[in-house]
């Protein structure tokens, strides 16, 4: 148990020194909690030998009302100091952990555990900094008490002190056994709460589609399902916890009961004469409460335990190394190059011995079935990734030994689905640059061929679009992620051929900003429309992994391969979709 506590300390950081001042006033606390018994045995005995008087009334009246006070003045900055601490704690690590996050490969993020960061930050940190904080002084508090009240015994009588700490002990081990029960079935709650966590999302995510193919009821079920199974988790946890917190409960009973007989005897044998019996009378029923009252609040500890163990788990996996040093400089070299790549998932390789390179100014088009590894290709560029083995050269310098922030400043990426963020339309497009001036913004959207309708909006580029930009239609949405990018101006474009998924209107505007986009860039274009790639400098066709042709349009025809095999298939009015 105080290894749980220690847990936490060792998160504390700048804010330990508020903890152990928590921990301060809530002894001192302890300690006043027994002055009314002390003087309450002071008044009696003093009736008893017949030396009582007014003035020994008034003042064990003033010296009880002044513990209260000073009772209640130590929990107040107790309170106060455990609670703040806790939120300022959890601040710095919601802090720390976007930073952990941001370091963190695509990979991770794609691998369904979007639940698992959500429950963490939304239910781990939330009821560690809203229930534990909050009552970890006042569980140091009990202990203090405890040691305070057998050593009390002891003072009493020695035969006192010895039965006081083998009934403790009895509850400590029962307790323990509750502890090592609760924290077996923490886990499986906290665990039972991502699961519920990651229901959600998916449910809200695909709500349009859900409704679209009419499968509310089905989907429902599986999101209810999720539900009952966090409810059935919780009571399980519960269900098991009372048996041993009723065993504590009983031994505190009958604990108390034995001291009581004991006392008994001892004053009726002569060891113990009236006055101590008396004080011992005023003890006894406080003696096994604190041991008790920490034992109420242990379910929370080892919750508390799991959450962390969550935590820690998070913080544990493995970050991007962003330890390059190496500046990108000007030179007579491809601007791009592959050389030897190969890339897996977990164990099964998704990109087998990929070698090519890229001129500056030029376009490569990657062509071919899907699944076959041509957003990996281009994933691998910005390092969402890291290869398995091989090199990928940026001006001859592998990626790995520039910094994440320079290597990211020299390339922009248009993904064929957007996301915009709630804000307005200038801050979305700032975003490609945050210190850009307002003209350049406005320029950004004018070559993105956004500004017309960006000023037919309520309030023009001060309005607050949805949460990825569900207020605007698709073509808008592309436009302004262009505008972005336009204002980044980047050396190399990613394309993942922003056409594909958009109305003829839009089609013909996108087109035109992504000819302002890569105007003198390097494109490393993901291609699903024919007319998109024609004139690409070099076009691969990725197929399970590997390039199996290369070339120009006109090569590539010529050797009639697959390439060729899909232009005469697929070839349309239209272009052809992957």
């Amino acid at each position: 148990m105080i290894g749980m506590i220690k847990r936490i300390l060792g998160v504390s950081g700048k804010y330990r020194s508020r903890i152990y001042g928590a921990f301060g006033f809530s002894f001192l606390k302890g300690l006043l909690m027994k002055v009314p018994i002390i003087l309450t045995y002071f008044v009696v005995t003093t009736w008893i030998e017949g030396t009582i008087s007014k003035r020994i009334a008034l003042y064990g009246a003033i010296a009880l009302v002044t513990s209260v006070i000073l009772q209640a003045a130590f929990q107040y900055l107790a309170d106060r100091l455990q609670s703040a601490a806790g939120y300022m704690i959890f601040a710095d690590m919601r802090m720390k952990l976007g930073e952990h996050l941001r370091r963190l490969p695509m990979g991770y993020f794609t691998e369904g555990n979007i639940g698992k960061i959500s429950s963490v930050l939304s239910t781990d940190m939330v009821f560690i900094e809203e229930n534990c904080m909050m009552v970890l002084a006042d569980m140091m508090s009990y202990l203090f008490s405890q040691g305070i009240m057998i050593l009390f015994m002891f003072i009493f009588d020695w035969r006192l002190g010895i039965a006081s700490i083998l009934i403790t002990g009895c509850m400590v081990l029962l307790g323990r056994g509750m502890m090592k029960n609760d924290l077996v079935h923490s886990e499986e709650k906290q665990e039972a709460a991502e699961v519920q966590t990651q229901a959600v999302l998916d449910f809200t995510e695909g709500i349009g589609i859900i409704k679209t193919y009419n499968l509310l009821g089905e989907k429902s079920k599986e999101l209810t399902e999720s539900f009952e199974t966090n409810a059935k988790v919780n009571l399980d946890f519960e269900f098991s916890h009372h048996p041993y917190k009723r065993g504590v409960f009983l031994i505190y009973g009958i604990g108390t009961a034995t001291m009581l007989a004991l006392s008994a005897f001892l004053y009726q044998a002569g060891f113990m004469d009236l006055n101590f019996f008396f004080g011992l009378l005023l003890c006894l029923f406080d003696l096994f409460v604190p041991i008790k009252s920490f034992y109420d609040q242990e379910a929370r500890l080892t919750v508390m335990s799991a959450c962390m163990d969550r935590i820690e788990d998070l913080f544990a996996e493995e970050e991007l190394d962003d330890s390059g040093v190496q500046n990108l400089k000007e030179g007579n070299i491809p601007e791009i190059e592959y050389r030897n790549v190969t890339f897996a998932y977990d164990k099964k390789d998704v990109l087998k011995d990929v070698s090519f390179s890229a001129d500056k100014g030029t376009m490569t088009a990657l062509v071919g079935p899907s699944g076959g590894g041509k957003s990996t290709i281009a994933s691998l560029l910005t390092r969402f990734w890291d290869v398995k083995s091989g090199q990928i050269l940026l001006r001859g310098i592998d990626i790995r030994n520039i910094p994440l922030s320079s290597l990211m400043d020299n390339i922009s990426v248009v993904f064929q689905r957007v996301y915009l963020f709630q804000d307005t339309v200038y801050n979305n497009i700032a975003l490609g640059r945050p210190d850009a001036s307002s003209e350049e913004v406005v320029e950004a959207a004018k070559k993105a061929r956004c500004y017309d309708f960006i000023m037919e909006l309520p309030d023009g580029f001060d309005t607050v679009i949805g949460e990825g930009g569900a207020s605007l239609s698709g073509g808008q949405a592309q436009r302004l992620s262009i505008a972005r990018c336009i204002l980044k101006d980047s050396p190399i474009v990613i394309l993942d051929e922003a056409t594909a998924s958009v109305d003829a209107d839009n089609e013909s505007y996108i087109q035109q900003a992504i000819s302002e986009l890569c105007k003198g860039k390097t494109l490393l274009v993901i291609a699903h429309r024919l007319n998109t790639i024609v004139g690409a400098d070099n076009i691969m066709v990725i197929r399970d992994g590997s390039i199996s042709e290369s070339g120009t349009h006109e090569n590539l025809m010529q050797k009639g391969g697959f390439y060729a095999s899909m232009v005469k298939k697929r070839a349309v009015s239209t272009g052809w979709t992957n």
